[in-house]
């Protein structure tokens, strides 16, 4: 058996130092929705509980699907880099980047640069990220295929949309079906939805686009983060069945957020091509509690339920 931890959206606190031109534009607006809001609901008071259940949990290894950073201040990525080195080793940890983690033009290189060694694919893969253009990487752990998907592009302020683009569209394309000929579990990491409802500003822009290459190259599994609530939606495949989409909340919430207290998710994967069985179990605070806790389980893959 294989197991899989998926966390999203710490949010990492707190903003650091800036000189005054750095919080031109949209940092500025983004650093008032920290002190009027995020800076009381989010924090490692919630965090640090978390992770140590995390860890004692023991997963093979460990999602997280982007916006670890606020408005993408240079020294917010030194901060997220020892927060990945915290979760585990590079092997062992796989991080995408979220629209905070890209929020201004200047900083798209930010993430790339230092998160290397929790983005890079496999040794030798044509499309390990070295920069914006080369996403999705891959990263084979035994049964289990991680494609991480980038859609984090610099938007306008009051605007936290994201684009896959058409480029990375057809890559992924290709790689799910590679990936299904090698008989894997492929799990696709991204962190704007590509299922449900939301406001423009915050959705994926080319979703409907996105489904399409996911229904036809197909998955077994697609995990996300960006919306700051445990969520559970379906893609149909061209296969006839049902490809789960899984969101968590933001791992740093506190018990009383209004869109979910913080939590994370754990996915047990076995079986083999046809024959896949993958439970998940949802992890975290309870409304009004300071105890990190089982939540609830449920199974999103089996046989029988491939076979209907």
């Amino acid at each position: 058996m294989f197991v899989l931890a998926h966390l999203s959206d710490p949010h990492l606190g707190p903003i650091p130092e800036a000189r005054l031109s750095e919080l031109l534009g949209k940092r500025f607006f983004g650093m008032m929705n920290w002190i009027s809001a995020r800076r009381r609901n989010f924090g490692a008071a919630t965090l640090a509980p978390l992770v140590a259940d995390i860890h004692a949990q023991a997963p093979d290894h460990i999602c997280v699907t982007g916006d670890l950073v606020n408005v993408s201040l240079p020294a917010e990525f030194d901060t997220g880099a020892a927060f990945l080195a915290a979760l585990g080793a590079p092997d062992k940890v796989s991080v995408i980047p979220g629209n905070h983690d890209a929020y201004v033009r200047s900083a798209m290189h930010h993430h790339l640069e230092r998160w290397a060694p929790f983005l890079a694919g496999d040794a030798g893969a044509p499309h390990s990220p070295v920069d914006v253009a080369a996403f999705p990487y891959v990263r084979r752990r035994g049964p289990v295929a991680l494609v991480g998907v980038s859609t984090a592009v610099p938007t306008a302020v009051f605007m936290a949309s994201g684009k896959v683009g058409e480029a990375q569209r057809e890559r992924l394309r290709r790689l799910l079906a590679g990936l299904k000929d090698e008989g894997l579990f492929r799990v696709v990491m991204i962190h704007h939805p590509p299922v449900g409802e939301r406001h423009f500003h915050r959705d994926l822009t080319d979703a409907e686009a996105v489904r399409a290459v996911l229904a036809e190259a197909g998955a077994e599994l697609v995990l996300h983060g960006h919306d700051h609530r445990a969520s559970l939606g379906h893609i149909p495949a061209a296969d006839g069945g049902a490809i789960p989409v899984v969101g968590v909340p933001s791992a740093s919430a506190g018990p009383n957020d209004p869109r979910g207290a913080g939590g994370y998710c754990l996915y047990r994967i076995e079986g083999g091509p046809g024959r896949w069985r993958c439970e998940m179990e949802r992890r975290g605070y309870a409304p009004g509690s300071a105890t990190v806790h089982r939540i609830a389980a449920q199974v999103l893959r089996a046989p029988a339920m491939a076979a209907a």
